[in-house]
Order: C-alpha cells, then structure tokens, then sequence
C-alpha cells in the first residue's frame, strides 16, 4: 500500500524548525552533536540520513527519542522507494 504523502527527512526538521528555534547555526548545532558541520549539513540537505548514533546524538541534544528519529528517517526511507518500487514484477509466495 502506497504512503498518503511525502514525509520530511529528519534533517529538513533539524534545519527548519529546530536550529531556527534555539536560534543556532549549522555549526553550532555540529558543534553540540559533536560532529563536523559538513555531516550536520550532509543531513539538513538530506544527502545522509540519520544512523542509530546519530538518532542518540540528536534525541540528546534537541530532544525526542531516538526511535521518533529514526522512525522518521525509515518512514522517508521507505516512501521514497516506493515511488521507484515495481512491485508487479514479483510473485507473492503462499504456504501450501
């Protein structure tokens, strides 16, 4: 079953709700993560996603738990496959 919407990557929440709140840059958000500001920005830009440390990092620092995070990073994940995803080229297989 196809999703009813395109939901956000992680990093566009980070970059557009989160950081803008606390009122901080790409660098100072790195900064509190502990990471470059090159992997903060890989994320924001959604060229990387959000791995299960990262997920730690960042329910530590901005809040949420690390499973919302990556919820939402699978949840985009997968409806972006669906869009590419043929599924009539393969046969359901049932028990006999």
């Amino acid at each position: 079953m196809a999703r009813m919407h395109n939901p956000p990557h992680p990093g566009e929440t980070i970059g557009e709700d989160i950081l803008p709140a606390l009122n901080l840059t790409v660098t100072q958000g790195a900064e509190a993560l502990g990471v470059s500001r090159k992997t903060l920005s890989a994320i924001i830009n959604g060229r990387q996603g959000i791995s299960a440390e990262m997920a730690l990092r960042i329910a530590r620092v901005f809040g949420g738990s690390p499973e919302l995070w990556m919820g939402m990073q699978a949840a985009y994940e997968l409806w972006q496959a669906e869009q590419h995803f043929d599924k009539n080229t393969l046969t359901p297989l049932h028990a006999a």
